[in-house]
């Protein structure tokens, strides 16, 4: 094996890999979750080349300096206060989904009026109308570097979802047709379809290593797969009604799922065993994630009338233990004002750090 380059990774905290196996290229990762601004980076870099066979005397320096880089960005005041920037009226029908570039120089947004526009961040100024699907655009994306347009076709049913692997290598979509598909960023082609479903398949994530693809299914069911065999690993069951939204905690070990059932879960990623079932919502939870020490999960729930944010909505569960078979959680809840707009309108909310 020779190691090509090493790569910065600020989300979650880790240095990315990079190297030639028999003549191929591959990459893993070097996770540093519990890096903080008083690690001692000498000892951390000892640690990391006694752990890691590509990381020879010869890099020491720059596994340092890429280190040092990670403990500024986590110096960075975190204690922002927020003050509303621009309002955009982005589109003539309401947005499905807002995404910005790695830099956040500029922004994307898609729409039930069929189309995505890209935004400049700063100005507000629209750069780019994309024209050309014939329904409501679910999904939308990055890809670091970008640049590359394709046009996957292979679904026969709409897409709910789309999303690059970590290195930008991979695509996963997944449908209403039962089905995820994964296609080769470099050329758009499909490479696998990955079945198994009863039904609709309303959300799809890699692992942050991108081994690992987890789907969620109307069926009530959650899969996960192996991304190099393409094969199912385990299937998620307990649920009472549809799973609409799934994701890995940083570590790769656990999944979290929301489901119409009111609940979310915590899951096995490898034996598929249900640790623990997070209760208290009113309604639907249509978005739950872990934070990046996958430490604290958030979870939301659907809003019955109009669009906007229900800050009532939204609870916070944090793991009082270590992410064991059966982690503790204490819950806490907003009780604050909601806010929505009708539904004529499809405003895009724009909000700067002080």
């Amino acid at each position: 094996m020779k190691l090509k380059s090493l790569l910065l990774r600020y989300y979650p905290p880790g240095i990315m890999l990079e190297y030639e196996k028999s003549g191929e290229l591959k990459t893993r990762s070097i996770d540093l979750l519990e890096l903080s601004p008083s690690t001692d980076v000498s000892a951390l870099v000892e640690e990391i080349k006694r752990a890691e066979p590509l990381i020879t005397a010869s890099r020491t320096e720059q596994v340092s300096l890429l280190v040092q880089r990670l403990q500024e960005k986590l110096r960075e005041n975190s204690n922002h206060s927020f003050y509303l920037f621009k309002v955009l009226r982005a589109h003539i029908l309401p947005l499905t989904n807002v995404a910005l570039n790695k830099s956040g120089s500029c922004f994307i947004t898609g729409s039930y009026d069929r189309t995505c526009k890209l935004w400049d961040t700063a100005s507000g100024e629209e750069l780019h109308t994309l024209e050309g699907h014939r329904n409501v655009v679910y999904a939308i994306a990055f890809n670091n570097p970008y640049g590359k347009v394709f046009t996957l076709i292979g679904h026969c049913a709409e897409i709910s979802s789309a999303l690059f692997s970590w290195d930008c290598s991979l695509i996963l979509t997944g449908s209403m047709d039962k089905t995820c598909m994964l296609w080769d960023a470099t050329n758009g082609k499909c490479v696998a379809t990955l079945t198994g479903h009863d039904d609709e398949i309303l959300d799809s994530c890699f692992d942050y290593t991108g081994k690992l693809i987890a789907t969620a299914s109307a069926d009530g069911t959650a899969r996960v797969y192996c991304a190099a065999t393409r094969k199912c690993i385990t299937k998620l069951e307990g649920h009472e009604g549809e799973i609409s939204k799934i994701s890995f905690n940083p570590q790769g070990n656990r999944l979290l799922t929301g489901s119409s059932d009111k609940t979310a879960r915590i899951w096995d990623a490898q034996t598929g065993q249900c640790l623990q079932v997070l209760e208290g919502h009113t309604d639907e939870i249509f978005s739950c994630a872990f934070n990046y020490k996958g430490n604290i999960v958030i979870t939301a729930r659907t809003i019955p009338v109009g669009y906007g944010v229900d800050w009532r909505g939204l609870r916070v569960s944090k793991l009082t233990s270590n992410c064991g078979q059966d982690p503790g959680l204490r819950r806490t809840s907003s009780s604050d004002s909601s806010h929505t707009f009708p539904s004529s309108a499809s405003p895009l909310f724009t909000l700067h750090i002080e």
